[in-house]
């Protein structure tokens, strides 16, 4: 475990730049969104279309198999283009400039799992929520060490730097302080897949992230990882809209009640997520405030 610590220490150092450069990107986003013109309702019904920013790496949300688009969000927009009145074009981004482009009016919406944070909520509104994102932590398969959260005190966890699971890591603190102890190291990382390898060869042992991609990560490799408990009140993963168009985030809730209603929601949930989520907001999330009430943080 020393030699754990060690490596956590190197990796911490080496990716400060990376915390900066996701705090620059967010300035940037947040610039450019006052800044740019953003198109409302009545502007997309004149050009005929709306444009949706997508991503193709984010299971189950939106990634590739055999070079064809598939998962949650592939099948919902047939369901989307059905119910628009106008055209709905869709463009594959990286993740890493997705935010920013919907942000500086390049599109009118992001079409992924974006998980809801106080500082996007500074930039977007946000549709009603389609799935949880409350955060669990991983453990290797058959780590009997591991189990409630006292368990967890002192050891190493992973996480992905810049990730929006970093801004609630208060949360689990204060839960090992209520259990009498602290957290261990923490180590950040560039990707979540290099946090895997590492707890898989027993340099970490806990990784935290998000419920669904837990949930994924459980079903694919379950040989090898096994899901925790719940390390932070309730999150959500929802489609960001600029708050300079408000129609549109009446659209997309137009929307979300189509599909909730008709049962479409439910089935792509069971399906892609391995649960259904019936107690979701059925609101649009626009402020800080009622974000930490939604997700039990006051």
């Amino acid at each position: 475990m020393t030699h754990a610590r060690n490596q956590a220490a190197t990796r911490l150092n080496g990716l400060g730049r990376l915390k900066k450069l996701a705090l620059a990107g967010l300035t940037g986003c947040l610039l450019a969104s006052t800044l740019s013109a953003h198109a409302d309702i009545a502007d997309i019904e004149k050009r005929g279309y709306m444009s949706v920013a997508t991503e193709d790496d984010y299971a189950p949300f939106n990634f590739i198999v055999d070079g064809k688009p598939e998962g949650f969000h592939k099948e919902l927009l047939e369901d989307l283009r059905a119910y628009a009145k106008f055209d709905v074009r869709q463009e594959i981004l990286p993740w890493t400039g997705l935010l920013a482009s919907v942000a500086s009016g390049q599109y009118d919406m992001a079409f992924t799992g974006a998980l809801v944070t106080d500082d996007r909520l500074r930039v977007f509104n946000f549709a009603p929520p389609f799935a949880s994102a409350q955060h669990f932590y991983v453990k290797r398969a058959g780590d009997e060490r591991l189990g409630d959260i006292a368990s967890l005190c002192g050891k190493t966890a992973g996480l992905q730097a810049g990730s929006a699971l970093l801004a609630r890591l208060p949360e689990l603190k204060k839960m090992m302080a209520d259990a009498g102890c602290e957290i261990g190291d923490v180590v950040e990382y560039q990707s979540y897949p290099e946090a895997y390898a590492d707890l898989a060869n027993g340099r970490l042992d806990y990784v935290i992230n998000a419920l669904i991609s837990v949930n994924d990560l459980v079903k694919t490799r379950g040989d090898t990882f096994e899901k925790g408990i719940a390390v932070s009140g309730d999150g959500f993963a929802a489609w960001p809209v600029p708050k300079k168009s408000p129609e549109v985030l009446e659209f997309l809730t137009g929307f979300m009640n189509h599909i909730r209603d008709n049962g479409r929601l439910a089935e792509l949930q069971s399906k892609w997520f391995g649960e259904a989520f019936p107690a979701m907001p059925k609101e649009p999330i626009t402020q800080v405030d009622q974000f930490h009430t939604l997700a039990g943080m006051e």
